[in-house]
């Protein structure tokens, strides 16, 4: 059953690309909306780096698994702003690798960010920003089976495509709230070329569009309660909803849940341990037809803060 349900992924992979959602599925983007808007770039007073695995559908062979590690640092960032004063203008830049490999199918990018952020206000914030890299997708032909004894690919010739990768975004912040929307993949199959001599195949890319949304009440003096909305639309794929609530205490410890429409409830927990680490994990209970093969998918992300001077221990713009 396992086998056959491999067989389905990657035929669907393959054969209806332009219909699926190809960028990597994360549950705890909350803590690094850097993954999803460059506009982040550079937001702390420090060099904020992120480590992390997922494991999708555990249970399933090749099923969906997925590293990153993210960098970003402010540039001539100044004292933060108090209540009468604005803080000052400053530049962010930021690199950012992933690998996401489901069964023959293996993504990899790259992608370097710079970031401007404006006060407008004592206490809001307004950043643009803009990342460009390359994505390299490749399938691996001795992890298929053929039918055709004629077919190319046979003896493990692999299919490689190489794009040239545009982000865009823009977010808007304060304190205790925040609104961002970015776009991604977005000169799709522009500049796409092929090592010589690989097969030609189409691993199109599609453009992806994000809209987030956070609030962090403080109902007592320790507790925090943030929820926070994610949209994302990948046409024609249907509009996905993520929908998310955390707690957190003492600006130390915090716990959430989420629920991302029509695909899975999670629950998560975290630490800011030092003004170093935090480390943080959550558990995706699978609620569509998947379940009867998977065991849900285990995340783990694990945070730096360097060039600390300030020694802050839970991060002040994203919680």
């Amino acid at each position: 059953m396992k086998k056959q349900l491999l067989f389905i992924l990657v035929f669907i992979a393959l054969a209806m690309q332009g219909m699926a959602q190809q960028r990597p599925q994360y549950s705890q983007y909350m803590l690094n909306n850097f993954l999803l808007n460059p506009a982040i770039t550079g937001i702390e007073d420090y060099a904020d780096i992120r480590v992390s695995n997922r494991r999708q559908w555990v249970g399933i062979d090749g099923a969906p698994t997925t590293y990153y590690v993210t960098a970003h640092t402010p540039l001539n960032k100044g004292a933060a702003g108090n209540r009468y004063h604005r803080a000052l203008a400053h530049h962010g830049v930021g690199v950012s690798m992933h690998t996401d490999k489901t069964g023959p199918l293996r993504r990899t990018g790259v992608n370097f960010s710079y970031a401007y952020h404006l006060p407008i206000t004592t206490s809001i914030n307004v950043s643009a920003g803009a990342a460009a890299g390359l994505i390299r997708n490749s399938v691996n032909a001795g992890e298929l089976q053929f039918t055709n004894p004629n077919d190319p690919l046979i003896g493990g010739g692999d299919i490689n495509n190489n794009v040239f990768d545009l982000n865009l975004g823009l977010w808007v912040y304060s304190r205790n709230f925040s609104v961002g929307v970015s776009g991604a993949q977005l000169l799709e199959n522009t500049g796409s070329f092929q090592p010589e001599g690989s097969p030609n195949a189409a691993l199109d890319l599609q453009r992806h569009y994000f809209l987030t949304g956070s609030y962090r009440f403080e109902p007592m003096e320790r507790i925090d309660v943030i929820p926070s909305v994610m949209l994302k639309l990948a046409n024609p794929s249907p509009l996905s909803v993520d929908a998310n609530l955390r707690v957190l205490y003492d600006e130390r410890f915090w716990v959430g849940a989420s629920y991302r429409h029509n695909d899975a409830l999670i629950g998560m927990i975290g630490v800011y341990v030092s003004p170093l680490l935090d480390v943080s994990y959550s558990y995706d209970a699978t609620t569509s037809s998947l379940n009867r093969v998977s065991a849900g998918t285990h995340e783990v992300v694990i945070g730096f803060k360097l060039l600390n001077d300030r020694r802050i221990i839970c991060p002040q713009w994203v919680w």
